[in-house]
């Protein structure tokens, strides 16, 4: 009986993984929705766990991270001249 309960939240955490990484929008609003509902019925710390986080870097989910847009430029390699 245990080995179906570990199973089973083993599954259902991989499903929200996969969800999260295929459709991201799709689920920011989803657990947003969730994170609501929780809030309402009075789970402050299960609405603060299901909130998703703020999008960060170009903000289209893609994963790049806040310092792409700043990256340092590294200064142009410059051919040595021999006299």
């Amino acid at each position: 009986m245990i080995e179906i309960l570990i199973v089973a939240a083993l599954v259902i955490w991989s499903a929200a993984v996969v969800f999260k990484k295929v459709f991201p929008k799709t689920a920011a609003s989803v657990f947003t929705v969730l994170s609501e509902a929780c809030a309402r019925q009075g789970w402050t710390a299960l609405a603060k766990w299901l909130k998703p986080s703020a999008a960060a870097g170009c903000g289209g989910g893609c994963g790049c991270a806040v310092s792409d847009n700043a990256a340092e430029k590294k200064p142009e390699v410059q051919a040595v001249k021999w006299k």
